[in-house]
């Protein structure tokens, strides 16, 4: 093994010079081989002046543009959106606007938001689009003027029953959840320009209580019903006051305090669960339609007297509207089942 190495290593003779100039020869030949397979050719076309846009898209789409291009200085000085972030840490009212007249919360900019809020206040203030049903139990008489009442029983079809569902969640604003209709109720739906724009809830009862009414609500009564005329008559023309009734600031909110009735029950046969209108319909007289409809039709062949009607505790407003319907303030009330 050590003499192969070292005879590897061995010093070789020194060429001759024919060997010499062969391997000179060989060298050269070698140098241009190599110089010539090395060589990179580079053609280029010339383009036309105005480039296809097409083509110019191709490229852009091939070659994303560097920093400090033109075409991307150009693309920076467009207008960014940027969006706001915020953080939620349990505020009562982050970031939400609450309606004052149809007591609705929502975030403002938030176009979604806007518009559902937009169609639940129209619906509100307005009514419900209604456009009618083919079979419905509807109730017309010259005092409705244009507006019809429909009548609404358990046994109907489940159209007319969401279409109830849907009348009973707005009425859920301001009466409260979960209480104002069950299985066993009728509904009254007042239709007024293809808009249900009231709804009264009535349910058999037995018997109801009597309201004892404080003196001044009773003073108050008398003394409206002896207030002075409001026409002047001189011949053939007769000129009418207009006279701006003001209402009570607490009138427009629900009252939850305790009504003191008589201990002795009363018979009764309609109790009034809920009443409801839409607050462009007020002072109108759709109530007072409601409740006579209600009368004459809860009842086959007979119409209720207004003794023989019933409220569930009412609201500030209800016990207002109660004393002008039945003209005293002692009208009959009970409780309401869930």
């Amino acid at each position: 093994m050590q003499a192969k190495i070292n005879s590897f290593f061995k010093a070789s003779p020194s060429p001759s010079p024919i060997a010499a100039s062969t391997t000179s020869d060989t060298d050269d030949a070698l140098a241009v081989w190599e110089n010539s397979r090395n060589t990179i050719v580079n053609t280029y076309e010339r383009r036309s002046a105005i480039a296809d846009s097409s083509e110019v898209l191709k490229e852009s789409n091939e070659n994303p543009l560097r920093k400090g291009s033109s075409l991307a200085s150009k693309n920076l000085k467009k207008k960014r959106n940027y969006t706001q972030f915020h953080l939620e840490l349990g505020q009562s009212d982050f970031l939400l606007r609450e309606c004052v007249e149809c007591g609705v919360k929502y975030a403002p900019g938030d176009e979604s938001d806007e518009k559902s809020h937009q169609s639940f206040h129209k619906n509100y203030m307005l009514g419900i689009p209604f456009k009618g049903w083919q079979n419905e139990r509807a109730f017309t008489s010259p005092l409705l003027n244009k507006n019809r009442i429909v009548l609404v029983l358990e046994n109907d079809s489940p159209a007319h029953r969401n279409k109830v569902q849907e009348v009973v969640k707005m009425m859920e604003v301001e009466l409260g959840e979960d209480w104002i209709i069950h299985k066993h109720c009728k509904v009254y739906l007042l239709v007024s320009s293809q808009r249900i724009a009231g709804c009264l809830v009535a349910e058999p009862i037995k018997e109801a209580f009597k309201v004892i009414a404080p003196l001044g609500d009773e003073r108050q009564l008398k003394k409206e019903s002896f207030s002075p005329s409001t026409s002047i008559q001189f011949g053939n023309i007769v000129l009418q006051r207009q006279v701006s009734k003001r209402c009570r600031a607490s009138d427009n909110k629900l009252d939850d305090g305790a009504i003191v009735c008589e201990e002795e029950a009363k018979p009764a046969v309609c109790g009034i669960r809920a009443i409801w209108v839409s607050p462009s319909n007020r002072k109108k007289g759709l109530a007072t339609q409601l409740l006579d409809t209600t009368r004459e039709s809860f009842r086959d062949g007979c119409v209720l007297e207004k003794s023989q009607l019933a409220f569930s505790q009412p609201s500030s407003m209800g016990r207002a509207f109660g004393a002008h319907y039945f003209g005293t303030s002692s009208f009959l009330v009970y409780k309401a089942s869930l």
